[in-house]
């Protein structure tokens, strides 16, 4: 089965159920069914099995799924069990938050290279990365065949920023800027828009 035929939306739920699996290690468990993971998740046991199932089989009934071993193997399906390189556009708050962050090497992220425009950021050290010219950006991004980026420029300059990283190379991005982007159909984009999200709640408030 080609990662074509999964549907997006399953793949979606996949760093959810690591998410959960990697606490359940760090607790001490080995053996977990789909149905604590619904009532953890708040997703259906019958979900869960029916996602899991578009990889393979790896639960048995009445004995259910051992948590390394299916920590594992969705670390596989997700190409986590390696620890990707990543490049931060944007040395602003945003951006020195992220490089700052410790949780990404953990679930197998690692940001080694942050850039921007501003002659006062250039040259500085982000969690001890210097950050470089953008000018820079696609030699140094293609030379070091970094993949993965995030985005964190304003939205007026996010367009041209994302055709720079497409022409280095890059096949995935993060997108912090509150704005849509035009990519190539080999690029994949995730929108990070807490404004966004507030306002998708807010409607169901009082």
């Amino acid at each position: 089965m080609t990662q074509k035929l999964i549907p997006d939306i399953v793949i979606g739920r996949l760093p959810v159920y690591l998410r959960a699996l990697t606490r359940m290690l760090s607790q001490g468990r080995q053996v977990t069914s789909s149905q604590e993971l619904g009532e953890r998740l708040g997703i259906s046991a019958a979900q869960i099995r029916k996602d899991l199932s578009q990889f393979g089989e790896f639960g048995k009934q009445g004995t259910g799924y051992d948590i390394e071993f299916l920590t594992k193997k969705i670390q596989e399906i997700l190409k986590v069990n390696r620890v990707w390189d990543v490049a931060v556009i944007g040395a602003g708050d945003v951006g020195h938050a992220l490089a700052n962050y410790g949780g990404f090497h953990q679930r197998g992220f690692r940001v080694t290279q942050i850039y921007d425009n501003d002659p006062e950021k250039i040259g500085t050290d982000f969690n001890n990365i210097r950050v470089m010219d953008i000018q820079e950006m696609k030699k140094s991004i293609k030379k070091a065949g970094i993949k993965v980026a995030m985005l964190t420029v304003p939205a007026e300059v996010a367009q041209d920023t994302v055709n720079d990283l497409v022409e280095a190379g890059i096949e995935a991005i993060l997108n912090y800027a509150p704005v849509n982007l035009n990519v190539p159909q080999n690029v994949r984009v995730q929108y990070i828009d807490p404004a966004v999200h507030l306002q998708n709640m807010t409607y169901y408030l009082d």
